[in-house]
């Protein structure tokens, strides 16, 4: 199961209380207080990881309690720190705290290895040993250990891909991810086959690989949530380029310039943050792939589609994800665009 959401609770330890002992030893009547400091309380870390590509994890285990700081001891002896929590994560995922006004980031793990603290565990109190001084030799004080941080958590996760595959459902995208890398989406011929994103590796050579993104099958409404759509558009928000496919084949029933027109409306009313330096997703650099040229029994429908494109300055890739026809040059375009993307910077539609 595929969970790119959820929401979990985080509670860090609360730090150990501290002792209140005094030295007792033969013949030192008198020996002073010598009570240890509690030991801090375990915090809680979010780390992301390569090894974990979902957060299904914690759609059924969405509460994490790190254990309590040891009280101090007799002797000087401070309380043991509680055990950290290390929550793994797939990269790519965005940790933010939920609060009335809404969630607050606190941090964008692109990068395996990266951690944040999420919930700081609480410090130990002092123990009397402490509290010791010239005029009070024998001080009765001591501190509770205070409490560890209390926070609810969204864990929102966009797939680290540099090319994102998008259209309409059925139209060949599982195929051609299939076909292009070693990604096995299931393939099946009814829509919606898809219904999680399924990243590959494209190896051009030795020196030249992306990753590519198949994303669920949109229609018209996607930005607003119709069919699979608004959660799924969110995994492109990170791509450099977007490839549309369109089923040029008769069998469709469908007209893959509508089609296209379609996607390109509702990547554009996808609301993107301002502050996301790639741009609005319709303002990225954009193909188009005209699948199924192997049952391609009215030729004109792709000679509609190329001039009506090629006008807008868009140029169309002729393919076929089952056969393997006309994916080299499309894939020589995925490179050229992802080798050049700047990437602070949208580039202007079209190759």
């Amino acid at each position: 199961m595929f969970v790119d959401e959820v929401d979990i609770h985080v509670t860090a330890g609360h730090g150990g209380r501290g002792c209140l002992s005094f030295r007792r030893e033969k013949f030192i009547p008198r020996g002073g207080p010598d009570g240890g400091d509690g030991g801090r309380g375990g915090s809680i870390y979010v780390v992301a990881s390569q090894h974990v590509n979902t957060l299904v994890h914690y759609r059924f285990h969405p509460e994490f309690r790190a254990k309590r700081g040891a009280h101090g001891e007799g002797a000087n002896r401070s309380g043991r720190r509680g055990d950290d929590i290390e929550l793994e994560v797939p990269t790519g995922t965005i940790v933010s705290e939920l609060t009335e006004d809404g969630p607050v980031e606190l941090a964008d793990l692109t990068e395996a290895g990266q951690r944040v603290v999420v919930a700081r565990g609480g410090l130990g109190g002092r123990g009397n040993a402490q509290f010791a001084t010239s005029t009070n030799r024998a001080p009765r004080r001591t501190e509770p250990g205070l409490e560890g941080d209390d926070r609810q958590l969204q864990l929102k996760l966009k797939l680290l891909a540099d090319v994102g595959l998008v259209g309409f459902p059925n139209v060949g995208k599982s195929t051609l991810i299939a076909r292009i890398s070693a990604a096995r989406p299931k393939i099946a011929n009814y829509p919606f086959t898809t219904l999680s994103p399924n990243l590959g590796v494209v190896s051009l050579s030795d020196d030249r690989s992306f990753v590519v993104a198949d994303v669920p099958g949109l229609l018209g409404g996607a930005h607003s949530g119709h069919g699979l759509g608004h959660q799924f558009l969110s995994h492109l928000e990170r791509t450099k380029v977007l490839v549309h496919l369109v089923d040029v084949s008769s069998a469709s029933g469908r007209d893959p310039l509508d089609d296209y027109d379609t996607i390109r409306r509702e990547l554009a009313l996808y609301p993107v943050g301002a502050e996301d330096p790639a741009g609005p997703l319709d303002q990225r650099p954009q193909l188009v792939a005209a699948n199924k040229i192997d049952a391609l029994d009215e030729p004109a429908r792709l000679e509609r589609l190329r001039v009506a494109l090629t006008a807008r300055d868009v140029t169309v890739y002729p393919i076929s994800a089952v056969t393997g026809e006309g994916l080299r040059p499309l894939l020589e375009a995925m490179w050229r665009v992802v080798s050049h993307a700047a990437p602070s910077g949208a580039a202007a539609a079209g190759e």
